[in-house]
């Protein structure tokens, strides 16, 4: 069964791509985020899909999501709603089998067409003082990581030189994405711990979005997109892709990614 761009109404909108019998696929926005927290209640990607299945008078089952994003990353979620499922999925990504594909908008004109970073990631407050505990840095006493870039599309707007790069993790450390491309020199635009300050992020938590804080990050969101998911399943694989959403395509000023 399968239901394309089928949408769920919440906060924002979340678009079914497929659904099948033993897992579903969608299309998350920023800056719903995945799972209940501990914090206020808000809707969840998890909920409003457990909800949108109960009123089609599908069964839930046991969802389970292989792929979590960022509050602020849009994208691809793939979810599996058997224990099959879920098992299968498991054992892929263990063994390195999830085909993970990302577009980035990033501040500055990299030098390069393609690049690959080897460097590890931890923790920072492992390793020094840290205002925010989720920070991660490259530190040769991380864990390895590995993603390779691609610039896609270089351009200008208000905002200065920025160019849409493809992302490609071997490994799926926390924001190593985010890490990888801060320690590159080229930060996500919009992000508020590894762009322009973490002072940002501070801010952000303090007083939520402002003025002052577009005027130095333009964006009120990361613009990071999972773009592809590349799945195996029984005897073949299964792909799937998502272009970049209206808010980045618009930034961008461009078509065709």
């Amino acid at each position: 069964m399968s239901l394309k761009k089928e949408t769920i109404a919440v906060c924002t909108d979340i678009h079914i791509v497929e659904l099948a019998e033993h897992w579903l696929v969608v299309e998350k926005p920023a800056p719903l985020i995945v799972h209940p927290t501990n914090e206020k209640p808000e809707p969840t990607l998890l909920g409003e899909v457990n909800a949108w299945l109960a009123e089609q008078g599908e069964e839930g089952g046991t969802l389970s999501i292989l792929n979590r994003l960022d509050r602020e990353t849009s994208g691809l979620v793939l979810m599996s709603r058997t224990r099959a499922a879920a098992r299968q999925f498991g054992k892929a990504m263990q063994r390195r089998e999830i085909g993970k594909e990302y577009l980035a908008v990033v501040d500055g004109w990299p030098e390069w067409e393609n690049m690959k970073v080897e460097e590890p990631i931890l923790r920072q407050g492992e390793v020094r003082e840290s205002r925010i505990w989720i920070k991660q840095m490259v530190h040769p006493e991380g864990r390895p990581s590995v993603t390779h870039f691609e610039v896609v599309h270089r351009f200008e707007n208000k905002a200065g030189r920025l160019a849409v790069v493809q992302a490609m993790p071997e490994t799926g450390r926390t924001h190593q994405i985010r890490v990888h491309l801060a320690h590159l020199g080229h930060s996500l635009t919009g992000d508020k711990i590894y762009g322009p300050s973490e002072e940002c992020y501070l801010e952000f938590i303090e007083t939520g979005w402002s003025p002052a804080l577009e005027e130095i990050l333009h964006l009120p969101r990361q613009a990071l997109h999972a773009s592809t998911l590349d799945v195996p399943w029984e005897e073949g694989r299964m792909r799937w892709e998502s272009p970049l959403p209206p808010e980045l395509r618009d930034f961008c000023d461009i078509d065709d990614c």
